[in-house]
């Protein structure tokens, strides 16, 4: 995590120290500019110079400020499919991108199931076979996060023209949805860029200005500070930590005296998954205390050094003989933590490492030889071994997280993947999220926050559409309260909040046994759809008139459509309280599902799809699903 940040940070610097204009990383040899719009154009250049740039027949120059930051607007154009080259000028030299098309361009963003490459998704072969399309241009942005926006991607990123083997680890979901627009407007190029973490909270997309308004400026001053000192930026958030482990393990304070805790020897060095016995082999998830010493001589211990834990899985919180030295998410990522001199004394030295696990495989990553203490006199790294013990701290209740954590920290995606593509103008913004923040409160006003950072960046015209989870897990035979039906519904309340965003359901799509459903093909379609203005179908209103509610929706085209039978399935009439709720069967008619209200029981809300993995049969003529939702019922 820490390299992920420093190298961003070193490529950032680097391209305002070399001459010649350097580009937002988002600009490039074959990349599509968007059509029908002034096009910016932005990057760094000599501080305070003229900066001039043509695009094809057209110019544009501006000044780059005392910061090297400069901006140039060119004249909106009609789509080209005609390549042209694009120059940007100042004192020191002039950089040039060829290749370049005028037509539609849209980012793909979220976690795992857009990021599912097309090798992953329904008949691959002979999609690829078919994928060669030199107007449809695609741009993977590399995953590394940072602590402040920057203007460089981690690595080097090039836009290329659609071929069997660039889509073939391209997300599904984007590519497909690029293909469909393809076919429908072929005189139109299109650009894809892709920019999705597997696993991410929408925190992590957040803007600064979205951290700002949703969590004051806390988070963006951790953040510079782990920036500048990870030892102070980990030192300032353990307070919190030891508020939750107090709290859950009834006041115990291990890292002040580990004798509090049961100790035994790790069976053996590797996962603790294969610790037979452990009960950490049948239930793998949760806090494990990992307990090793290591011996000092009076010259190691008089000055600073650091410790090398090799990687955890998933995250730790690491103490030197009491003081915390280091937090990190990753669980491929390895720790190195620095210890001041202060925290070490000759003799015996003790290191904890509480070590949480929340999914899959726990603890060691790496092998022993990975895990020494480097003494800051120069000296021989002194090992810790592989004879480590560990003590089980049981706990449903998930540690605080760092702004700086990899997947959930307060905008550190969004720093390194999204600020640096730069101010281009977009179309549109396809998002699939939100796994990742299941039973958390407030996701819609997250979405609101990534809506409006987004168009910041890219412009207000910039369409959002938000992909609906997919169905995942065990259908159930009664109504249910449900995490992922409850955030489906702040998806769909963000989408109405919106004047220029689509909810796109995919929970027909899902798979029961497998969170990443394949059909990424009919959901790229789908989100084409979208991104041409078709309306779907969204909840209208419920209201009771005698003993029948009349739920309409709109965006239906064709009429409602029970798939396999007369009647919607899914449906459900709810009082107050969750065990009021009921299954009941509507009628259809046109846009409305005509609901008798006798069936019994009282009557508040109405729900569709309302569980996890929803059984749904309810479609208009165009195969689009009626997504999940609640409405309140309407009284006379």
């Amino acid at each position: 995590m820490r390299l992920a940040f420093a190298l961003v940070g070193f490529l950032a610097l680097g391209g305002t120290a070399q001459a010649t204009p350097v580009l937002d990383a988002g600009y490039g040899d074959r990349m599509v500019l968007q059509r029908d719009l002034p096009i910016e154009v932005a990057g760094n250049a000599e501080p305070g110079s003229r900066v001039e740039g043509t695009l094809g027949d057209d110019t544009a120059n501006a000044q780059a400020g005392p910061d090297g930051r400069f901006r140039l607007t060119f004249s909106s154009h009609d789509a080209a499919s005609e390549p042209m080259t694009l120059t940007v000028s100042d004192p020191t030299g002039t950089a040039r991108l060829s290749g370049v098309l005028v037509g539609d361009v849209y980012l793909c963003s979220g976690q795992s199931n857009m990021e599912l490459p097309v090798v992953r998704a329904l008949n691959v072969s002979n999609e690829l076979r078919m994928a060669g399309d030199e107007g449809l241009r695609l741009l993977q942005v590399p995953k590394v996060t940072a602590s402040t926006p920057v203007h460089a991607f981690g690595e080097a990123a090039h836009w290329q023209a659609a071929s069997g083997d660039t889509a073939a680890d391209f997300s599904a979901a984007c590519f497909y949805m690029g293909k469909q627009l393809r076919a429908d407007h072929p005189d139109v190029p299109v650009g894809l860029i892709h920019s999705s973490w597997g696993g991410s909270a929408a925190n992590a997309w957040l803007s600064p200005e979205g951290v700002r308004i949703l969590y004051g400026e806390q988070p963006l001053a951790r953040l510079r500070q782990y920036d500048q000192d990870p030892l102070a930026a980990a030192r300032s958030f353990a307070p919190e930590w030891y508020d939750w482990y107090r709290g859950v393990s009834g006041g115990s304070e291990p890292w002040k005296d580990s004798a509090q805790l049961d100790w035994r020897p790790i069976p053996k060095f590797s996962f603790w998954n294969e610790w037979t016995g452990t009960g950490l082999d049948t239930n793998p998830n949760g806090l494990v205390w990992l307990r090793q010493t290591f011996t000092l001589t009076p010259e190691q211990a008089a000055s600073a050094g650091s410790i090398s834990i090799g990687a955890i899985d998933d995250l730790d919180m690491t103490f030197v003989n009491g003081a915390p030295v280091g937090y990190t998410f990753g669980w491929g990522t390895e720790r190195t933590y620095r210890v001041p001199a202060a925290d070490l004394k000759a003799g015996k030295n003790e290191v904890l490492i509480a070590a949480w696990n929340a999914w899959d495989t726990g603890g060691f990553y790496a092998g022993p030889d990975r895990l020494f203490f480097s003494p800051g006199d120069g000296g021989d790294a002194v090992p810790l071994g592989a004879d480590w013990d560990y003590a089980v701290m049981r706990t449903d209740e998930a540690p605080p997280r760092a702004p700086w954590d990899a997947l959930v920290g307060t905008g550190v995606m969004h720093n390194a993947m999204i600020a640096p593509i730069g101010p281009m103008r977009v179309k549109g913004v396809a998002w699939y999220q939100g796994e990742a923040d299941v039973g958390q409160p407030g996701y819609a006003d997250r979405l609101r926050e990534l809506f409006a950072g987004w168009r910041r960046q890219f412009g207000d015209q910039a369409r959002m559409m938000v992909v609906q989870l997919a169905g995942w897990g065990t259908p159930q035979a009664e109504p249910v309260a449900s995490g992922w039906a409850e955030l489906r519904q702040q998806q769909l309340d963000a989408v109405v909040a919106d004047d220029n965003a689509a909810l796109v359901a995919a929970t027909d799509l899902g798979e029961p046994t497998d969170i990443h459903p394949a059909n990424k093909n009919v959901l790229g379609k789908r989100l084409a759809m979208a991104a041409e203005g078709e309306p779907m179908p969204m909840p209208d209103s419920a209201v009771l008139t005698g003993d029948t509610i009349r739920l309409r929706l709109s965006g239906v085209e064709g009429g409602l459509r029970a798939i396999g039978g007369p009647y919607g399935l899914g449906v459900e009439l709810c009082g107050e309280m969750q065990e009021s709720c009921r299954f009941v069967l509507p009628a259809l008619q046109g846009d409305t599902m005509l609901i008798r209200t006798d069936q019994g029981g009282p009557v508040a809300r109405v729900r569709h799809a309302w569980s996890d993995a929803p059984l749904i049969n309810l479609y208009d003529e165009r195969g689009l699903p009626v997504p999940g939702f609640e409405l309140p019922v309407a009284q006379p």
